[in-house]
């Protein structure tokens, strides 16, 4: 006998999603940036290639060590997404 899911919600939602790659000096970035009303104006970061995601604010962006926790990345490539990143959110 299965038991009954519970969701503890289950909602469609409309959503403005950007796909980018650029190369750094040493990284290449392939992402997608998906903004939607959830997250309370944050936006969710996929890496593609990488395999992780981050939802994040301008506050996050400059929060020391957040995108290369996040992303797994050296300083100097977490730079380098840090400075588009400023731009794109």
């Amino acid at each position: 006998m299965e038991e009954e899911r519970f969701f503890l919600y289950d909602e469609k939602e409309k959503s403005d999603t950007r796909f980018v790659s650029f190369m750094g000096a040493t990284h290449r970035h392939d992402l997608a940036l998906v903004k939607t009303s959830r997250y309370y104006g944050k936006t969710l970061v996929l890496d593609i290639q990488g395999n992780r995601f981050a939802i994040i604010g301008h506050d996050d962006i400059e929060e020391p060590g957040y995108l290369e926790h996040a992303f797994n990345l050296n300083e100097i490539d977490a730079d380098e997404l840090r400075e588009f990143l400023r731009e794109a959110i």
